[in-house]
């Protein structure tokens, strides 16, 4: 991605002409006076008509009631009847209209060169034209409905601008005439939106309006300020009263101003912003992580609400209220998850395809056993039994004061907490002072994660004070304070009911902001001292705490908005790529909307290979928070609350959905990998702010004790213990181009083979069967081929043949084909199916007719992908990095001479004796001896069997099949020569079959074989055949590769129980194979501690080794400005929606080192965003 400079336009060309034809319709409702082509005069007349008709029936009510001809009812049912009257014959024609294009098309060719916007007219009334115009509604119900309300929001608002009313209001003819004539203006724009055409909203919440609501914004908004009116007409003269309505009026005048710049909010996006902050203000609740949540939480806190008002007794509304508050604060929605399922209810959100995820952390919380329902019953009824003996023996005593009151001790109690609960959360993080200074007692220094735990011990200690102040002894304190309050008396008022409904559930669901609202109120006590505030008094403690939270809320958001607004203003001066006389133009443009910022459900992402790291170390990102948030290592926790976590090149977006008493609900999203220009300078900006923070010197200056960068969007929080891939990519020159390296392969290859078969005897005797078809295993460890066995275990082994003019390979449906990802690959892709990839092995079974497809997918991370570079080329038509005149490919066949007569049938092979009893264990199946090779062949590759080998592996297999068996018995097995000569037969016909017949002379025939692209030879056919020996046989040459690897950088095996624990390590521990592979994406789900893949850079000419290791990392954790980033959210939401501008390299996209604004957009839903992985919402618990 190019770095676009200052002078690149916002929107390019195309995209300004389209914004100025779109912004006018907009600001006037939707009427299209300006359009791209030449139109006929009566089109424009027409919506100049329609537009002015409202005015019209208003202004002839208007007059008869000047007049004295009418009164002001009447003047308002007449006006409402005339603009209803005209609302359905709109519809009616808009109906007509659709139903003669419906039943008659139009001849000719249509001309594909015209703007696909551009209509022909023909009459004024024309089909065409009243299409154009009014194109109609989609639902009959929706007809209806906008009809009637077309006419009542007339009459209202004939009602709501009557002359008399405004002369009333102002005294000024002059002022009234000005306010009348504006404010029709007003009601002709929502009027049209209405009924006849809709404008697209700047302010847009859905991508698609799909149940028509957007026709219903604007009048919305109107009937708000008409029942403003009407309480000030039948209220009585109050003075406060009709100075709303005076301000009103005017404010009126700029509605359109408002929805122009989308500062309003739309319909949906109201709705459920209102309902937020109604259940977070009013009710004490928190937002919530879907909409089905919210209302359903919404219902049943302002069902408490009610009903503690009509609770005639105040010790009853204290015992209801704390009862309600605390059950509403937990996680009821995860009983029945936790109770099911208690071992893997947190997996299963997380992880959604491919594998088994690891089971979620057995510690406190994490399922609902008889530890939690114990804790949570204890403090139920400790909490009530409390709330009940205060507020019965001390809530009806009348103190003096505060310092003389019962609430006197408890107050200073509260203040003691909060000093002791803030500095405990404060030393928790690498800065203090809201990201000001470095936090000397922080440990300095990231280079190992023992060290790093080793020095958190003072830390730890700490916060398990904390956690104990503030989950169990500040939140008995608060009840105690609010149980004694004498305004508990005068509870029988709707605002002295909510507020402390609020109050005793704000407790529970959020304690540290409680605690810190009982502060405010307590010393804004202390300073009045004894002297009344009668204004404050008399609005009783619960509504002053709900004053405060809202006042520290709203001055919180003032000052993030502040520096999120000061930081875009002074880096567009001080940073010459931002540069702009615009910028402040992109912070205006950011309505009141709830904090998920999106209508959908959590969890879309646009996934891609590399989303399964992502989603593996989900699980123990969400325990490390776990434990962070408990601590307060991250500071003050909030719903909306925004978190980025960074770990080598890896980018993890953490967002908080909802919190409450011993829980708290995240969305943990992954950016991309593949680092564009752009990523890499906000990504290189990350770390150097991590840096700062976390590498700091041992002792520090002044200057450097300092944030150097504080007016960054981010601020290094802390650093978390995490369980993650560690990714090491090596450039394997002198490795496997070394020729004493590939003369040493073979041997090891039949090492590894011998091994194998041996292992995989021992399995089918205890019963863990290799083949799909002997049906699952009992117990025990399984390998890896093994397991993989069992997952396909009821399908069939179909097999594609591709053949091409080099070579043969029969791709089969298993573990090891480049072409078997379909079954796991993401199929509900938000943007639609996308199209298969064309490999290199589904090219070359297209060029041969009658042939199956190969079943494609998509590739992991770390692969080197032929079909990137060259994805209409076969594999014969690659230049091999090989010296010339090395043979691989298929030789002549002679056409009269049939193959098969070398190789037996099953019923001819001689029956094998065994000297030893023990040795039938050790058997292999009939089918392994038929290979189609000359004895002879076999006879001069004897000596390359591994004797030595072969009896030690035997010796040690041996005594774990035998168990407690005498010495004698193993010295007969050992020395069984038909049991060897079987084994000897078998590994140098896998040996001849794949093309391993001579030493290894060319790193691109190793590569093809541990690709599986086996070159063809004689015995590959009866090779391929067997599914079982084909998988002992490449996984053999996939260990010896890895041995060779392994020697290479570490030095040779010395000894044969080296190389027998070496093997049973890879077999255990490891993954050996290609990224591209279905079981590398299982392995990394399964959290194999290790994997390594071979791969192929064709640009560079290079050999690559990847190996993934699973291990503790320090993953750096920092707070995002919460605000900058719903801005720029909606600045995207404008851009994308509104003027449509998906330019790939348009400037609202580039890097910005301070706002990161990159990293911003990446993270935002889909189809606004494009984060590669998206979790669900993660419950889990912080105690």
């Amino acid at each position: 991605m190019v770095r676009m400079g200052p002078d690149v336009p916002l929107l390019n060309e195309y995209k300004q002409e389209f914004f100025w034809k779109r912004f006018p319709q907009t600001l006037l409702g939707g009427p299209r006076f300006k359009l791209g082509y030449c139109a006929p005069p009566f089109v424009y007349v027409n919506q100049a008509v329609l537009f002015l008709t409202p005015w019209l029936f208003g202004g002839i009510g208007t007059l008869l009631c000047q007049l004295k001809l009418l009164q002001e009812l009447h003047a308002t049912v007449l006006a409402g009847m005339l603009m209803f009257g005209a609302a359905a014959v709109v519809q009616a024609l808009a109906f007509y209209a659709a139903r003669r294009s419906g039943t008659v098309e139009r001849l000719g060719a249509p001309n594909i060169l015209v703007d696909e916007e551009e209509v022909e007219f023909t009459h004024c009334v024309g089909p065409e034209t009243v299409r154009f115009i009014a194109p109609g509604k989609r639902f009959g119900l929706n007809v209806v409905l906008h009809t009637v309300l077309a006419g009542v929001l007339c009459g209202f608002g004939t009602w709501y601008v009557f002359l008399g009313r405004l002369t009333a209001l102002y005294g000024s003819i002059g002022i009234s005439m000005v306010v009348f004539v504006l404010s029709w203006v007003t009601l002709c724009i929502a009027e049209y939106s209405l009924i006849v055409n809709t404008a697209t909203e700047t302010a847009t919440f859905h991508a698609q309006d799909t149940y028509e609501i957007t026709p219903l914004t604007r009048p919305l908004y109107i009937f708000i300020f008409i029942a403003v009116d009407l309480v000030v007409r039948f209220s009585g003269p109050v003075p406060e009263l009709q100075l709303a309505s005076q301000v009103l009026h005017v404010l009126f005048l700029f509605l359109p101003l408002l929805w122009a710049l989308g500062i309003l909010p739309p319909l949906d996006a109201l709705l459920l912003w209102g309902m937020e902050q109604t259940l977070v203000f009013c009710l004490g609740g928190s937002p919530m992580s879907s909409n089905f949540r919210l209302l359903l939480m919404f219902a049943i806190s302002a069902s408490v609400a009610v009903s503690n008002y009509f609770i005639p007794s105040t010790l009853g509304v204290v015992l209801f209220s704390v009862s309600t508050g605390f059950l509403l604060s937990l996680d009821l929605s995860q009983v029945g998850t936790l109770c099911r399922r208690p071992r893997a209810a947190f997996g299963d959100h997380g992880f959604h395809r491919g594998g088994s995820p690891p089971p979620p952390p057995s510690s406190f919380g994490w399922n609902l056993g008889f530890r939690e329902l114990l804790l949570y019953l204890s403090v139920f009824l400790v909490a009530m039994a409390e709330a009940g003996l205060l507020h019965h023996f001390l809530g009806s005593a009348q103190p003096q004061g505060l310092v003389t009151g019962p609430q006197g001790p408890v107050s200073y109690l509260l203040l003691g907490l909060f000093c002791l609960c803030w500095t405990l959360r404060e030393i928790q993080g690498a800065y203090v002072f809201g990201g000001v200074f470095l936090n000397p007692l922080y440990p300095k220094g990231m280079n190992s994660v023992q060290t790093f735990k080793q020095r958190s011990r003072g830390l730890y200690f700490a916060a398990a004070i904390r956690r104990v102040l503030l989950y169990v002894v500040s939140p008995f304190a608060m009840i105690a304070f609010l149980s004694m309050d004498k305004s508990l008396q005068l509870l029988h008022r709707v605002s002295l009911s909510v507020g402390f409904t609020r109050a005793f559930r704000l407790v529970w669901q959020n304690s540290e902001d409680a605690l810190l609202q009982m502060v405010v109120v307590v010393l804004v006590r202390l300073a009045a001292g004894n002297s009344m505030l009668p204004g404050w008094d008399n609005l009783g403690t619960g509504v002053q705490l709900l004053l405060v939270g809202l006042l520290l809320d709203r001055v919180t958001q003032f000052l993030s908005k502040l520096k999120f607004t000061l930081t875009v203003l002074v880096t567009s001066w001080t940073e010459k790529k931002q540069r702009r006389q615009s910028a402040g133009t992109l912070l205006a443009l950011n309505a009141s909307l709830p904090q998920r910022s999106w209508p959908g459900p959590v969890g879309t992402a646009c996934p891609c290979p590399d989303s399964i790291f992502y989603q593996q170390m989900s699980t123990s990102l969400a325990s490390a928070l776990r434990t962070a948030f408990a601590r307060g290592s991250l500071g003050s926790l909030a719903p909306g609350s925004h978190f980025l976590g960074r770990f080598q090149d890896r980018m993890v977006w953490i967002m908080i959905l909802e919190r409450g008493y011993g829980y708290c609900t995240v969305n943990i999203k992954g950016l991309e990998l593949q680092e564009t220009s752009c990523h890499t300078v906000e990504a290189r900006r990350v770390d150097e702010v991590f840096e700062a923070a976390f590498e700091r010197p041992e002792r520090l200056g002044f200057t450097q004790g300092l944030n150097l960068h504080w007016g960054n969007a981010l601020t290094p929080c802390a650093a978390l213990t995490v369980r993650v891939y560690s990714d090491a990519r090596n450039v394997l020159s002198g490795i496997i181009d070394s020729h004493d390296n590939l003369r040493k392969l073979q041997d090891e290859f039949l090492k590894a083979l011998v091994w194998l078969l041996l292992r995989y005897c021992v399995q089918k005797h205890k019963g863990f069967l290799w083949s799909g078809e002997e049906g699952p295993g009992a117990g025990g460890r399984k390998s890896q081929s093994s397991m993989f066995a069992q997952t396909t275990s009821n399908q069939p082994p179909e097999a594609v043949v591709v053949e091409s003019n080099v070579s043969s390979l029969r791709f089969r449906q298993d573990s090891s084909s480049l072409t078997s990802f379909g079954d796991w690959s993401d199929e509900d892709d938000l943007f639609g199916p996308q199209p298969a990839r064309r490999t290199v092995a589904l090219v070359t079974a297209e060029a041969q007719p009658g042939l199956t497809a190969l079943q494609t997918g998509a590739s992991l991370p770390g692969s080197v992908e032929m079909d990137s570079l060259f994805e209409n080329m076969a594999l014969s038509a690659l230049q091999p990095l090989q010296p010339l005149g090395l043979g691989i490919g298929m030789p002549a066949v002679d056409k009269g001479r049939n193959p098969e007569v070398f190789r037996e049938s099953p019923g001819s092979l001689p029956q094998l004796n065994f000297s030893c009893p023990q040795s039938e264990v050790f058997n292999l199946p009939t089918g392994w001896r038929t290979a189609p090779l000359l004895p002879s062949r076999l006879l001069q590759l004897r000596t390359l069997f591994p004797e030595d080998w072969f009896r030690f592996s035997l010796g040690q297999f041996g005594s774990a099949v035998q168990g407690e068996t005498s010495e004698h018995m193993t010295k007969a097995l050992k020395e069984d020569e038909a049991l060897k000569e079987l084994h000897a037969q078998v590994a140098l016909s896998c040996l001849i079959s794949v093309g391993a017949e001579s030493a290894f002379t060319s790193p691109s025939y190793v590569y093809r074989l541990y690709c599986g692209d086996i070159p063809w030879t004689e015995g590959l056919d009866w090779l391929s055949s067997s599914k079982e020996l084909y998988q002992l046989a490449l996984r053999a040459f996939r260990f010896s590769f890895k041995l060779l690897f392994d020697q290479a950088s570490l030095g040779p095996m010395e000894s044969p129980e080296e190389l027998f624990s070496t093997l049973e390590e890879y077999e255990r521990d490891w993954y050996i194979g290609l990224v591209t592979e279905k079981g590398w994406h299982d392995s990394v789900l399964q959290e194999k501690p290790f994997l390594f893949s071979l791969g192929h850079d064709l640009a560079m000419g290079t050999y690559t080794g990847r190996v993934l290791s699973l291990q503790e990392q320090l993953v750096q954790v920092g707070r995002l400005n919460g605000e900058g980033v719903r801005g720029q959210w909606a600045n995207l939401s404008w851009e994308l929606l509104y003027a449509t501008n998906d330019d790939e390299e348009r400037y609202s996209i580039q890097a910005h080192p301070f706002m990161l604004r990159n990293l911003t957009v990446q993270a935002a839903e889909p189809p606004l965003g494009y984060p590669i992985y998206s979790s669900a919402p993660l419950h889990f618990p912080c105690l």
